[in-house]
């Protein structure tokens, strides 16, 4: 897997000296400051401590399957705002290498939001998922074919397991879910679209599309 940050600090000095920090204990395989310098901090063969608790269609241990990649931006915490142009240029070959290299399926580049959704919103619903899509290095939102199959929240919340998400609190699960698929509206409301985008990716993925 690749897991996208955001590290929610006042410039890449801060961000880097935290992840150097022994006793931080947190850090990542890179870090892209808004400038689009790119600084790799731990070999990619390594493991990393940037995913913390969390999980992904059904491992828990993250950390030791991924690599995580920091994006400079001030985060929620200190004025949320649009990714920089040279951050995101930056992202794109290091992303598509990273790919490549590992033979890791475009559906497994997810946020941190996706894998702690009790805990984490990072990147956050400006981050141009779409526009990374658009080179194939992670899923599109899908176009929806066949409606909302879900008769009561209880299949929804299956099905939201079913494809990757921890649904303990199944609230914030949904709140991530739509972070990452329809991030105009973020409620943590199980509502048609929500349904129709879940049920159109399940079936895409059944149907082998997600490589």
């Amino acid at each position: 897997m690749v897991i996208l940050h955001y590290t929610e600090m006042l410039g890449p000095e801060a961000a880097l000296e935290r992840m150097c920090d022994p006793d931080a204990k947190v850090s990542a395989h890179y870090l892209i400051a808004e400038d689009g310098t790119v600084t790799r901090l731990v070999p990619e063969d390594k493991r990393a401590w940037h995913a913390g608790v969390s999980y992904w269609r059904g491992k828990r241990d993250i950390n030791s399957a991924s690599i995580g990649i920091e994006l400079d931006h001030p985060g929620h915490l200190h004025g949320y705002r649009d990714f920089s142009e040279a951050q995101f240029e930056s992202l794109v070959p290091l992303l598509a290498r990273i790919l490549k290299t590992h033979d890791i399926p475009r559906a497994n580049v997810i946020g941190h939001s996706d894998i702690a959704p009790q805990r984490k919103i990072d990147p956050g619903e400006l981050f141009p998922w779409e526009r990374l899509a658009e080179y194939g290095l992670c899923l599109p939102r899908p176009k929806i074919e066949l409606g909302d199959p879900f008769d009561n929240d209880g299949a929804f919340y299956l099905a939201l397991e079913r494809f990757g998400y921890d649904i303990t609190d199944g609230h914030k699960a949904v709140e991530a879910f739509q972070r990452r698929w329809r991030p105009h509206k973020i409620d943590g409301e199980i509502d048609g679209e929500v349904r129709a985008i879940l049920f159109q990716l399940l079936v895409d993925r059944d149907r082998g599309a997600h490589r």
